[in-house]
Parts: structure tokens; C-alpha cells; sequence
């Protein structure tokens, strides 16, 4: 890891992990992977971790180079604002590292940004909040001015995939040198081989089969209450299927949970969240992966249904094309007759079923986290010289 770096002076490098494990959803999946394997594999530099009160225990690498600081400010917060620049300059970084657009207006070191989306100013909505209208708009405005900054002030952009690279050039006119897209990989949890007590997971989260899964969050990007609304109809011909939505119950599924009540009770199932020691499971034995987004950066769960021979039937929107390949099938997510009609192939034809499984193993193998996080370390590299 170390071959190309020439400065061999030891640097005080910066990461904000506040997202850092399932407390971040996405995000702390994102963090967790990168934040490990780059402390492994530098053995050059000092680093200095920022954590949050619900994953400071959590954090359990040590090492004479690495120093853990409770930040006591949540993100997006006015808090983080303030209290992220004193932190900074008291460490003495020579490089920050931000997992995601919340990057202090004043920020008194060179700074590095992952960009994941920018569904924020893509596709703005109130509904992706609890705030009323006035407040909203304040903090949107808000947020489209710190990701702006973050974006303009940056040493370095990391982009998830190729298609967000393009977005912030097409929005923020960006010289793309500035951008570095550096594709997110597989957990190795998803590697293991076929377990034979996977219908026991089944039992102890309720789910029945056969089921249709998701797996993410319930933004109203993701679109889950128009697939809702589409499994109604898909069950006139498969009147045993069940949809499965996998994902931490908070506002977002709590008001999902209320639409399904209403449409169709009884087989869609919430059996909220399941650690990635079960998940695989839950993934190896669905009918199919559903993956009906309006706007993905890079989209992981389908790559890990794919690991775990789970055949994808996606949203032919943003990245997913790009990221699932030859080995997902695609469908318009305002197109409900496209949509079923897919579900219907997989569910039908066992033949495509095993080539989309067989596909899906061979585009999960294309993608790493240790790539990513060597990556990831070239680009603090470059920083420094």
C-alpha cells in the first residue's frame, strides 16, 4: 500500500466516522469498510478517528498511531458546524477525510469528500422529512450550500460510481481530474459459502415463503409505496407471494407500515432490522430482489443479493445500470406493467432465474472494499505530497 509514497513524514491524518457501522445505515457501511481496512493498511501515518457517543465502543481498532475523539454533535447539525473546526485544528490534521457531504463551512485543514448522490438537490421532496414546510426549506437551503462548499473547497472528490462523478460535473462544473470514482464493495459476510440453517432465520424474523425482498432504507426515492401498490397486482397470479421489507423501523417505514395496513395486510412483511450474520439468509432464500429506486449513487444491497445467489430485478434508473450490468433485469419504476412482467419472468422461468443467479455471482465478484480502501489511501496520498 505504501510503494508510491514518497514523503515518508509522518502525517496526522483526519476521519470523520460519526456514520461509522449500522448507526449510519448506508453511510456506516461505507465508513465502517473504508475506515478499517485504511488503518490496516497504512503503516506510515497517524490517524485521528471522530466518533459519535453511538458507535464510540463500537470502534474497537487500536494501534500506538490511531486516537479515537468523542464528538459531541450529531450530523447535519448546527452543532457539527462549530464544534468539527476547533476539533480539527486542535488535532493539527494535515488531511481530513469527510465519509459524506456534511463538511464544516470553516474547515482549518486540507480536506478530502465522498460523494455518494445528490439526491438532495436531484430530487428534493418534504416528504424525505419530519420538519414543517418553513423549517424544510430553511434546511434545505442549508444543505445545498454546505454540499456546494464542500464540493468547491475539496483537494479531492471520491464518487461512487461513474454516473455520480457525472452528476456533480453536470451540476457543480467540476474539473473531473478533481474526481476520483471509487466503486464500494462486498462484505466478506456475503462471501461464506450456502449455510444449512438458513431456514431457521426465516422462523426467528417470521418470514415466509416464497417472498419478494427489499433491503435499504424508506426514503420516498426508493419508491417502496408504489411497490406496495404494484405486489397487489403481482399477487393476482402468485396469490402465496409475500414482500419482504428489510430495513430499521423508524418515521419513513413506520409510515410505510400504515399504507400496507391499508392495501393489502397480511402478506407484507416488515420484520425490520437484521444484521448481516442473518441477512444472508434472508437473501438466499427470496424468490427475487426487488429494487424499484428512483435515484441510487451506487446502490449496494443488490450487489450483495447477487453475492448471496438472489436474482435482481432492478430500477433501470441513475447508476444501476452501470453497477448491476448484464446480470440484473431492468424496468421503468413508474412503469407497473414493466414491472410485473419482470417479476413474473424470474418467478416463472427457472432457466433465466439460474442465469441471472449465475451472472449475479460474476458482477458481485468485481467489487471490493479492500480496492476501495487502497483507492482511497492513494487519494490521501496525493494530498499529502
Amino acid at each position: 500500500m505504501d510503494k508510491g509514497y514518497v514523503d515518508k513524514k509522518t502525517k496526522r491524518i483526519g476521519i470523520d466516522a460519526r456514520f461509522y457501522g449500522p448507526t449510519g445505515k448506508g453511510l456506516g457501511r461505507y465508513t465502517k469498510e473504508i475506515v478499517d481496512r485504511v488503518l490496516a493498511a497504512d503503516s506510515i501515518n497517524e490517524f485521528v478517528v471522530f466518533l459519535y457517543k453511538e458507535n464510540f465502543t463500537e470502534f474497537t481498532f487500536a494501534g500506538p498511531r490511531i486516537k479515537k475523539v468523542l464528538v459531541k454533535a450529531r450530523w447535519y447539525s448546527f452543532a457539527e458546524q462549530l464544534l468539527m473546526p476547533y476539533l480539527i485544528r486542535r488535532e493539527k490534521l494535515d488531511l481530513m477525510h469527510f465519509p459524506h457531504f456534511n463538511v464544516p463551512l470553516v474547515c482549518p485543514a486540507k480536506f478530502v469528500v465522498t460523494i455518494h448522490d445528490l439526491i438532495l438537490t436531484r430530487h428534493p421532496t418534504q416528504r424525505a422529512t419530519t420538519l414543517n414546510p418553513i423549517f424544510y426549506k430553511i434546511k434545505y437551503f442549508v444543505y445545498k450550500v454546505i454540499i456546494k462548499s464542500a464540493i468547491k473547497r475539496a483537494e479531492k472528490i471520491i464518487a461512487v460510481s461513474r454516473f455520480t462523478k457525472n452528476d456533480i460535473i453536470d451540476q457543480f462544473k467540476v474539473d473531473k481530474e478533481r474526481i476520483t470514482v471509487t466503486l464500494e464493495g462486498i462484505a466478506s459476510e456475503f462471501k461464506d459459502d450456502l449455510k444449512k440453517n438458513d431456514k431457521n432465520v426465516l422462523l426467528r424474523y417470521n418470514i415466509k415463503e416464497p417472498y419478494l425482498l427489499y433491503v435499504g432504507n424508506a426514503y420516498p426515492h426508493k419508491n417502496l409505496e408504489w411497490l406496495i401498490r404494484v405486489f397487489t397486482a403481482i399477487r393476482r397470479e402468485n396469490p402465496a407471494l409475500h414482500l419482504v421489507l428489510v430495513g430499521k423501523d423508524d418515521y419513513f417505514y413506520s409510515r410505510l407500515k400504515k399504507i400496507a395496513e391499508k392495501i393489502e395486510s397480511g402478506h407484507i412483511l416488515f420484520p425490520g432490522y437484521i444484521p448481516d450474520s442473518d441477512l444472508g439468509a434472508v437473501y438466499r432464500l427470496s424468490s427475487a430482489y426487488v429494487f424499484p429506486s428512483l435515484y441510487e449513487g451506487f446502490g449496494l444491497p443488490p450487489l450483495e443479493a447477487m453475492a448471496n445467489g438472489c436474482p435482481v430485478i432492478s430500477s433501470n434508473r441513475t447508476s444501476m445500470p452501470e453497477i448491476l450490468g448484464e446480470a440484473a433485469l431492468y424496468f421503468d419504476p413508474e412503469n407497473r406493467d414493466e414491472m410485473i412482467r419482470q417479476v413474473d419472468r424470474v418467478i416463472s422461468d427457472q432457466y433465466l432465474r439460474q442465469t441471472l443467479i449465475n451472472k449475479g455471482f460474476g458482477q458481485a465478484k468485481k467489487y471490493s472494499w479492500d480496492h476501495c480502501a487502497r483507492q482511497t489511501l492513494e487519494i490521501y496520498y496525493q494530498v499529502l505530497l
